[in-house]
């Protein structure tokens, strides 16, 4: 026999968190800046200007644009990459530029982000207040790892620099600017690095997740587990498949570069399903389940950790123990419709699992209590945040 219907109060209270995602349906912000999606357009050198990026992404939560060369230097590297054949962006007059790229995007409801790269922080400080007066946000390019850039000491050589770039990072946030930082996976240590970038005050990791044969998934999941950041997962996203695989790896917002050239409508594209997908489940960037490959959130639909199995490893890195992990659920769910679920496993939805994974028990109790699926992922992703708030031994989304 399953439990009572759920009372008007708990009803009431699962219904205003809802209403409030359908009036404001994704709530992405980072400092002064605000994301109507989680879908961006990344940076490609020589591409990715204003003009490019009115005609291909104008449904994006975030454009970013670049990566501009600031400096002498830089653009003497971008001629001579040129005249190899790349695109670039060069210009005598690198700041101005800045400030005309940006003007033209003003009236794009998406949040803009300027990549760029230079050789000396001076030069950033100098790009970070012009991006900060726009409300816009500055992106240090640690990233491209073209010979020309790198040998001036750019781009993705500043990685293996570790101190150089945690002072940059620091100096440029002085001038009080959203500060995002781009990288490439399984060039040095990810989850070392994303925890330095992090502890030096960056505010969103852009993770190229680059892979032998595409993006790769394993180091985006780690990442996400080390850090705290505002996560943007970037690699091999061609569809709203693909940029799911991030999702549920724990990235805030995926980004599409070469998909675009491919595809002129694939951010647009991308900023429909999305949204769709978050209408439709309540949680877009829902975490895979952890033996399928998911993030540290995914906690939240373990069952009774009795066996050996992935929850295990995970507790392990979150420094709690199973008796703690089943204390804690069971503190979570008391006074809420989770507490509900006589006939399933474990006699709770605390131990149930994704309501995209078909399961009769859990499903007869739902409709029992009258609760749907968007209302039941809700609270799971409550308790995904409870029990992160608990972790004992690395710092907590």
């Amino acid at each position: 026999m399953h439990e009572r219907i759920l009372n008007e109060s708990s009803r009431t209270e699962i219904k205003q968190g809802i209403t409030m995602r359908d009036d404001q349906l994704f709530d992405l912000s980072v400092g002064y800046a605000s994301f109507k999606n989680p879908v961006a357009l990344a940076p490609m050198a020589g591409i990715t200007d204003a003009e490019f990026a009115k005609k291909t992404a104008q449904a994006a939560g975030l454009i970013v644009i670049g990566g501009y060369n600031l400096d002498y230097e830089t653009n003497e590297a971008a001629k001579r990459m040129s005249e190899r054949g790349r695109k670039e962006f060069i210009t005598e007059e690198p700041m101005e530029l800045l400030e005309s790229e940006l003007e033209k995007l003003r009236d794009l409801e998406s949040a803009i982000a300027v990549n760029v790269r230079a050789v000396s922080a001076e030069d950033y400080m100098q790009a970070a207040l012009i991006v900060r007066k726009h409300n816009a946000i500055l992106e240090l390019d640690a990233h491209c790892r073209q010979p020309e850039i790198t040998d001036l000491g750019a781009g993705e050589e500043l990685v293996h620099d570790p101190d150089r770039l945690k002072n940059l990072i620091q100096r440029i946030k002085m001038t009080g600017v959203v500060l995002s930082v781009k990288v490439r996976a399984n060039v040095v240590e990810n989850t070392h690095l994303a925890r330095m970038i992090e502890e030096s005050g960056a505010d969103i990791l852009h993770f190229d997740a680059m892979g032998t044969y595409g993006a790769d998934l394993r180091a985006l999941r780690d990442v996400r587990d080390a850090t705290n950041l505002f996560l943007i997962g970037n690699n091999s996203i061609r569809d709203l498949e693909s940029a799911k695989e991030m999702y549920g790896r724990g990235a805030d917002m995926i980004s599409v570069a070469r998909g675009v050239l491919e595809n002129p409508e694939l951010v647009n594209e991308l900023a429909i399903a999305t949204t769709a997908l978050q209408r439709q489940t309540g949680w877009y960037n829902a975490p895979k389940h952890l033996c399928g490959g998911g993030d540290l959130r995914a906690l939240t639909f373990c069952c009774l950790p009795v066996k050996h199995c992935a929850v295990h490893d995970a507790l392990k890195k979150i420094g709690m123990t199973p008796k703690e992990f089943v204390e804690l659920k069971i503190n979570f769910v008391n006074g809420t419709p989770l507490q509900y679920g006589d006939g399933t496993c474990f006699g709770s939805m605390a131990w149930c699992c994704k309501a995209s994974k078909p399961c009769f028990l859990r499903d007869s109790v739902l409709d029992t209590i009258g609760l749907s699926h968007i209302e039941y992922t809700e609270l799971k992703k409550r308790m995904a945040e409870y029990i992160l708030a608990k972790r004992k031994s690395k710092p907590l989304r």
